[in-house]
């Protein structure tokens, strides 16, 4: 019998990603899927958001990866949505924070704004691609310098005066305060109360040449398979959460209980397994928003949203 054929899927090394794509099994590891996962195998790969935007815009190498809701109207003629696997930001997200002795900052009004306005303020961010950035651009009227990092550094920056703010996103956003950072600014929160929307931040995508490579329907089948992963995982959390325990490469912050489980609610909702009609009403919204902007290329439509099949 003729082995499957793998498909690569990358996705983020946080816990949300982790946890959806686990029950897909690890072609390269040896490690047996844990859900039918019909003609295909999968080949997982942790990496930060900004190289999966980067590699998706500039190699377009990948089957399936996560990708920053910004970087997707870069990529649209190579790549399709996925209804599920979604980050949705439900009147949270990504937080602008400060050192919590910083004076400098106010925050009376709707916008955080330095006491001092001769000078934008330098703002460490997870990179330029990425959704935070895009709306943080959006809330700031790009009045900032953004000093790019690897999203796991962005915190240290900050205590270390290497910035005079920081964009956290992934699990800092829960623990920027024992870190002796002070928020200034929810742009979740933010993007809800202009918008009754919910802030769109990671999305799957797969490569439309899937259909051509495998046969017609192909990728609305592989959507079901990976709407069947989440699904597995959020029905099986003890499971999940022993999984991200024995992972090689787990973060500190996984192993506080309730910290993870209040992540996991937050990221694995069931607007993961399906974005549904508000979560493609915010995607049109947040790329007409930064289109008109000029922080990304304009799309004719969100299209390739197929229905969570099963």
């Amino acid at each position: 019998m003729p082995l499957k054929p793998v498909l690569t899927l990358a996705h983020s090394p946080d816990a949300d990603d982790v946890v959806m794509w686990w029950p897909l099994g690890d072609a390269e590891q040896g490690r047996p899927p844990a859900i039918n996962t019909g003609k295909w195998l999968f080949q997982p790969a942790q990496i930060d958001i900004q190289e999966a935007n980067d590699r998706a815009i500039q190699a377009a190498d990948l089957d399936i990866t996560a990708i920053s809701a910004h970087a997707y109207p870069h990529v649209q003629d190579r790549y399709r949505i996925t209804a599920c696997g979604a980050s949705m930001g439900e009147g949270y997200g990504p937080k602008l924070v400060c050192r919590g002795d910083d004076d400098r900052w106010q925050t009376d009004g709707a916008v955080p704004t330095l006491a001092d306005p001769s000078a934008p303020p330098t703002i460490a961010v997870p990179g330029t691609k990425t959704t935070a950035f895009l709306v943080l651009s959006l809330l700031l009227g790009q009045r900032f310098t953004p000093r790019p990092m690897r999203f796991d550094l962005v915190a240290e920056a900050v205590r270390q005066g290497h910035a005079d703010a920081g964009l956290l996103i992934h699990e800092a956003q829960l623990t920027f305060e024992d870190q002796g950072l002070r928020k200034l600014a929810d742009l979740g929160h933010w993007w809800n109360r202009r918008h009754a929307l919910p802030l769109p931040l990671g999305l799957n995508v797969v490569k439309r040449d899937l259909d051509t490579r495998f046969g017609p329907g192909s990728v609305d089948h592989l959507s079901g398979i990976l709407a069947a992963s989440i699904r597995h995982a959020m029905e099986h959390r003890d499971q999940s959460r022993r999984f991200l325990l024995e992972h090689p490469d787990r973060k500190p912050e996984w192993e506080d209980a309730a910290l993870l489980d209040r992540y996991l609610r937050m990221y694995v909702s069931p607007m993961s397994l399906d974005m549904g009609t508000l979560g493609r009403e915010a995607l049109a919204t947040l790329f007409r928003e930064g289109a008109a902007a000029g922080l990304c290329p304009p799309i004719a439509a969100v299209d390739g949203v197929p229905d969570v099949a099963g």
